[in-house]
């Protein structure tokens, strides 16, 4: 296959491969809603993974704090920082088998330069705030924005934004930020306007949960419909799917790379 082509992300000057790759599976395996178990993968597996991803022209990774030991395995695994684009998130934490948020400033800046120290580099591509589903309240009464957005400032962050739960939070984040990450699948597609909103603007979309969490795997080419039906989005930047399966990782590819090949109907964003 011809690797993957590399898109903009709205008009943040970066650009990311329509298709990235989630690592939730490589840190955490508990208090997940997955419909099938795993286990987690040894270094040599994660490591073998990455390799693949690169291969395969998927550049975007995306983790987060409340992924277990994510950042650390990808900060101890991930060769040749400067080909990859990062995002990581801020406000969740993940311990004991129960998730905690934390959306003050101090909180904010403590979790960026952590994740700077896990994922052994001095600056972040993408740090999303990872809501707990009050989007308009995270964002309009509490200093975590403007936090990263001080952040970014200094230069420790490239572009910022929210993993939203709700429309209206998630329009809120593109008239604040760069980015709103949403919920968009063929049976999830409330988030429709929040996409719409962006195309219009030059925002950044990225879409999470386009497989409906494994689930639309289960259907007779379930996933290549699924990433075409969100990929022909106008829109959508890149489309995030967690996998710690490379071949998996490959189908998933070769089904977005067909796509691309016969001509997508989504004028790229940005």
């Amino acid at each position: 296959m011809i690797p993957l082509s590399a898109r903009p992300l709205g008009n943040t000057g970066i650009r990311v491969s329509p298709l990235g790759l989630g690592t939730v599976k490589i840190g955490r395996d508990q208090g997940l809603k997955y419909p099938n178990r795993f286990k987690l993968p040894s270094d040599h597996e994660i490591r073998a993974l990455f390799e693949e991803a690169k291969t395969l022209g998927i550049n975007f990774i995306d983790t987060a704090p409340a992924y277990g030991t994510s950042e650390e395995k990808i900060g101890k695994l991930l060769l040749d920082r400067q080909d990859w684009i990062i995002s990581t998130k801020v406000g969740e934490e993940f311990s004991a088998g129960e998730s905690e948020f934390d959306f003050s400033g101090a909180h904010t800046r403590e979790s960026v330069e952590r994740s700077l120290r896990r994922l052994k580099t001095d600056y972040l591509d993408l740090v999303l705030i990872h809501s707990d589903g009050n989007d308009l309240d995270i964002l309009e009464h509490t200093d975590c924005l403007d936090s990263l957005l001080r952040l970014k400032e200094e230069g420790l962050i490239r572009a910022v934004g929210m993993s939203t739960k709700t429309v209206e939070g998630g329009k809120r984040a593109l008239a604040l930020s760069d980015i709103a990450m949403v919920t968009y699948n063929s049976s999830h597609t409330e988030g429709s306007p929040v996409i719409d909103l962006a195309r219009r603007t030059g925002k950044a979309i990225i879409v999470k949960k386009a497989l409906n969490s494994g689930r639309i795997a289960r259907e007779p080419g379930g996933n290549e419909l699924a990433l075409e039906f969100v990929l022909n989005k106008a829109g959508v930047s890149s489309v995030i799917v967690g996998t710690i399966n490379p071949l998996h990782l490959r189908s998933n590819a070769i089904a977005v790379a067909n796509f691309q090949a016969e001509g997508s109907s989504n004028p790229a964003p940005g």
